[in-house]
């Protein structure tokens, strides 16, 4: 996993595959998640980031679990 913050803008974008996105849809107001051409995501760009701390802890906290089963 990836990630990238703009502090001008405020947004964060969060790659969890290194794979182009073929579609993207908004989960949440202000979170934008980018899906592969296989339908599984591939990142999310999240605007206003310093006000989603609990969408990120829990993205985070998901990614961790997802590679420890791995």
């Amino acid at each position: 996993m990836k990630s990238s913050y703009d502090k001008s803008t405020d947004s964060l974008h969060v790659e969890v595959r290194p794979l182009p996105s073929s579609r993207t849809v908004e989960i949440e107001q202000d979170i934008m998640l980018d899906i592969g051409s296989d339908g599984q995501p591939v990142g999310y760009d999240i605007q206003h980031a310093s006000t989603k701390a609990e969408f990120i802890a829990r993205l985070i906290l998901e990614q961790a679990q997802s590679a420890a089963a791995e």
